[in-house]
């Protein structure tokens, strides 16, 4: 019921001198862990193992020395190619055109009509006729390989017996003269005189054109 108090707890019941004598007495202290800590918290935390040499390098795709490796090999090849692409500017190309001057043998080395062995090699062909209408004597001229149109190299067609221009159809006779196509005037002479040792010489760097009436120049022609 409410009225009613409850009972207070007895107190603890003091040892008696049997159970303190039944108590095991304390461990004496070891001497070897004096002045050390012997708890889990204490102890000093294990030391971290050393990395091995190279650890750093490693990579799941390259080592870090492979990568500068590759780096300074595109550096270095980089480097070249510019000190290349500035010494082919610094040094280019020569072309060896062919000489302007040269000889081409002895006139009994020429049949009459059109030679065509230097027309590769030096672009001129040597022509030699038994009258010059020009000139109204016998000998030599040579004729550049040149259409007077835009620059094309006429063929010369012996069973025509004319020269024949394969870009646009300009015709020239064995004189040099134009008669056929869209080629407004007659091919150009070269210089043609005697060598010193009796052989033909021929001289690119002068030109003779009929147009102009230079084809009655006297170097023009070269009479045998």
């Amino acid at each position: 019921m409410a009225d009613e108090q409850k009972p207070e707890p007895a107190p603890p019941a003091k040892p008696t001198p049997a159970a303190k004598a039944a108590r095991p007495a304390p461990a004496a202290p070891n001497p070897a862990l004096a002045g050390r800590t012997t708890s889990a918290a204490a102890k000093p935390a294990p030391a971290r193992r050393a990395k091995p040499a190279g650890a750093d390098d490693t990579s799941p795709l390259m080592p870090r020395r492979a990568w500068l490796g590759l780096s300074w090999g595109a550096f270095t090849a980089a480097t070249a190619g510019c000190l290349a692409a500035t010494g082919r500017f610094m040094f280019p190309n020569v072309l060896n055109e062919p000489p302007q001057q040269f000889t081409i043998g002895f006139p009994d080395e020429y049949a009459d009509g059109v030679d065509e062995r230097w027309k590769d090699r030096f672009g001129v062909w040597i022509v030699r006729t038994t009258f010059d209408s020009v000139h109204e004597a016998p000998g030599f001229y040579a004729l550049f390989s040149i259409c007077t149109h835009l620059g094309c190299t006429p063929n010369w067609l012996s069973a025509e017996n004319k020269f024949k221009c394969p870009c646009h159809g300009s015709g020239f006779r064995p004189t040099g003269i134009n008669f056929e196509g869209p080629a407004p005037r007659p091919l150009e002479r070269t210089r043609i005189v005697m060598a010193e040792d009796g052989q033909i010489l021929i001289d690119k760097s002068r030109k003779f054109q009929s147009e102009l009436g230079q084809w009655s120049d006297p170097e023009s022609f070269l009479e045998v």
